[in-house]
């Protein structure tokens, strides 16, 4: 599968506000430039959810790797590559450096140390591929930054899918006191709002697991729904972000959202406003 990038849903606000959605994937190695946009509203394949058997097979039938095999220069942009010669040696480190992780993968792995694979997972993270969902008001800074040919080669290429769906996207009018519903299929769109909300909700804190995108089962959504809802102190309230509905005014602010009100916001205890009585010593 490698890169790709789809657009989930495209809506637009009676005010003529935009928000996207996008389903995206790329090396697990640019993560942590995509975190530094602050204006977006994320929820990614988690390596404390992947079970370690499924990892070690995806790293290991799929494995990522660079698309530019850039000749080390001064700077933080490559601007020639490497040898051809050169790269099928650097190709070849690379392969070598992927085998020796999953081989100390496999160990950590096995029945007689039987590491967790919130440890195991982080040594294949350099080789994986991840899976994100993207929800978002303003992309306008995100496409300049990294369209532009100074960007790491790997982020440019999945910025430069992204940029394409979405301006070959046309949004769907979405009406005053109604909601933008990320995974909520065709022959779900009569069943209740308040029901359809919590179903994008859980939707979207699956991609954790990878299984957002795969067979429905309504009653399990709507239990994760609501495990998420009663464990709302922990935090977890990241997937109520994608879901949100048009706000009267087309620059009114709900978070990082502009005119557009995340449903997050409706929930009095979204917000930890408190140290943990456990942790109140330690502050």
């Amino acid at each position: 599968m490698a890169f790709s990038a789809r657009v989930l849903l495209d809506s637009r606000s009676p005010a003529g506000a935009r928000l996207t959605t996008l389903e995206v994937r790329y090396p697990r190695f640019i993560h942590s430039e995509m975190m530094t946009h602050r204006v977006f509203s994320r929820n990614a394949a988690s390596s404390r959810a992947i079970p370690i058997k499924k990892m070690i097979a995806a790293v290991r039938e799929e494995p990522a790797l660079p698309v530019y095999w850039g000749r080390n220069q001064t700077g933080m942009s490559a601007r020639e590559t490497v040898a051809p010669d050169v790269e099928e040696r650097a190709r070849a480190e690379w392969q070598a450096a992927l085998d020796d992780a999953l081989r100390h993968a496999e160990r950590l792995a096995a029945q007689d140390i039987d590491l967790h694979k919130q440890l195991v997972n982080r040594l294949l993270e350099p080789f994986a591929w991840i899976t994100v969902i993207i929800t978002a008001t303003e992309w306008a800074n995100f496409f300049t930054q990294r369209c532009h040919p100074d960007a790491q080669p790997e982020i440019k290429h999945i910025a430069d899918m992204m940029l394409g769906k979405y301006r070959a996207s046309t949004p769907a009018p979405v009406a005053a006191g109604r909601w933008h519903l990320p995974l909520i299929q065709a022959d779900e769109r009569s069943l209740p709002e308040k029901e359809l909300c919590k179903l994008s909700v859980a939707r979207c804190a699956r991609v954790s697991y990878l299984t957002h995108d795969g067979k429905r089962d309504r009653d399990r959504d709507i239990e994760l729904y609501d495990r998420l809802v009663d464990g709302g102190a922990n935090g977890h309230w990241s997937p109520f972000e994608h879901v949100a509905t048009p706000a009267p005014d087309a620059k009114q602010r709900s978070a990082n959202f502009i005119g557009w009100e995340q449903y997050r916001k409706r929930f009095p205890q979204e917000h930890a406003a408190t140290f943990p009585d456990a942790y109140a010593a330690a502050r």
